[in-house]
């Protein structure tokens, strides 16, 4: 199945500005065209575009996003390099999450503090 840009931004949550830019930084590759030079995006395209909403959403820098979309691009060969990266990622976000836990913590104590004042 295919796509137009509009319906694809639609499926992924992601604008048409921000399809355009993923493809001329290189995080979408070989979106297909119609004659009149139209992207047209197929079930894989979208596939693609959840992973990059994942990585995006989880705090991914977009140099590092890149580098992945490099590796996935050449192939199998590069499944270590790709796990490893990920890998890596889940460490960053699982700190965050921590961070984000004490931070609300101290929210709920705050909280707490002035309910107990009123």
């Amino acid at each position: 199945m295919t796509y137009s840009p509009s319906l694809a931004a639609d499926r992924s949550g992601f604008s048409l500005d921000t399809l355009r830019y993923y493809e001329r930084i290189g995080l979408l590759f070989d979106i297909e065209r119609t004659s009149s030079n139209q992207r047209i995006f197929t079930d894989q395209d979208l596939d693609w575009l959840g992973v990059l909403r994942c990585l995006r959403d989880t705090g991914m820098p977009i140099a590092t996003m890149q580098r992945y979309a490099t590796l996935a691009r050449e192939g199998d060969r590069t499944h270590q390099a790709r796990l490893e990266l990920l890998r890596e990622h889940a460490i960053q976000v699982a700190e965050r999450i921590s961070t984000i836990k004490e931070q609300e913590k101290h929210l709920h104590e705050k909280i707490d503090w002035y309910e107990k004042q009123l």
